[in-house]
């Protein structure tokens, strides 16, 4: 498996390279670092045709959308594929009073929710200027979940602003303008991400921890609409952040919370049967979801050109089919997921 090798994304005109580049810690995620280590790391995922570029008005709160369009500004528009994300604008605040949550350090706006169609309209306008270009490949409708709403009442009431009018006529329009190739939502979750499949023409989605080495509920319904409707997935958070790369540590990280005892134990067995075959866990974890028909990328992210590098040789390191099946035969991954 190459990781510049491209799969088309859905029935858009557009393909994208399988390993793909997540911007959220362009943002500052957890860390602040500096916009030079920023410019390099973009720079290395380009230079190694990983140039699959997500971003998010969220991530530091435009931080993200600046970097990644200052590290791509000379380059060809016809050599990357660039996606970003609507439903919170940016307005101007006091940086003494903003929380930037997972974000260390972020610039002195504040995100207000705004699924509307002119909220919409607005929201590709600034990311297009904070990106420096005049077309974005991909627009997601971002975090239209419990998740991030805090409850299903409060889902449901932000998914009707989105399709009743809303943010995804506005999608729709600047697909059929040209202003965007193929329109999506990034989620966290399946079952908000089948609703919207079911509700509107959509070319893709960016699912987020969902489809791994850890969760396979996907499969059961999602997945064959998918199929059915000719949608294409990005796989976000292929290491749930972060224990399908340290393995089961001390301080591993699950769904961005300290892992529980029992997501500890699974790990703890499919690294058992990793060393039996010597296969690194996080070469299985990147490979794993790509061997599914209707997964057209993943997009792990990176804080520096190292961790570009890294994440490419971990993809493309071998991993044998003898490896699948026994995690198939122990229970730790399901029958019906394919592995090659």
């Amino acid at each position: 498996m190459q990781a510049s090798e491209k799969r088309k994304l859905g029935s858009a005109d557009l393909e994208v390279p399988v390993m793909g580049f997540g911007g959220a810690p362009l943002g500052n995620m957890y860390d602040g670092f500096s916009d030079e280590q920023a410019r390099a790391t973009v720079r290395s995922a380009y230079d190694l045709g990983l140039r699959f570029f997500d971003t998010a008005p969220l991530y530091g709160f435009g931080l993200s959308e600046h970097r990644v369009g200052e590290a791509l500004r000379w380059q060809d528009r016809e050599s990357y594929v660039l996606s970003t994300k609507v439903g919170r604008l940016l307005k101007p605040a006091d940086p003494a009073t903003l929380d930037g949550g997972l974000f260390a350090r972020i610039l002195p706006f504040e995100g207000v929710y705004d699924y509307s169609y002119d909220g919409a309209m607005r929201s590709v306008e600034a990311s297009l200027q904070r990106l420096g270009t005049w077309r974005i490949d991909v627009l997601l409708i971002h975090d239209v979940d419990v998740w991030t709403h805090g409850s299903e009442e409060a889902r449901l009431q932000r998914f009707r602003e989105c399709m009743d009018g809303g943010c995804y006529k506005a999608m729709d329009e600047l697909r059929s303008q040209g202003v965007v190739k193929a329109i999506g939502a990034g989620l966290n979750e399946v079952r908000a991400c089948e609703e919207f499949a079911r509700a509107g023409d959509f070319d893709t989605f960016l699912l987020a921890g969902r489809y791994t080495l850890l969760e396979q509920g996907a499969l059961d319904s999602f997945l064959p609409l998918c199929e059915e409707k000719d949608i294409s997935l990005m796989i976000g958070g292929p290491y749930n952040t972060g224990i399908l790369a340290t393995g089961a540590v001390e301080g591993a990280y699950y769904n961005y919370a300290p892992a529980p005892a029992d997501v500890m134990q699974r790990v703890a067995a499919i690294e058992t049967v990793c060393k039996a075959h010597d296969v690194n866990l996080a070469s299985a974890a990147l490979q794993f979801p790509l061997h599914h028909p209707r997964v057209a990328s993943i997009i792990p992210g990176g804080r520096n050109a190292d961790e570009i590098v890294q994440n490419k040789e971990i993809l493309e390191a071998p991993v044998p089919p003898d490896f699948w099946a026994e995690l198939k035969q122990q229970g730790l991954i399901r029958e019906d997921a394919p592995t090659g």
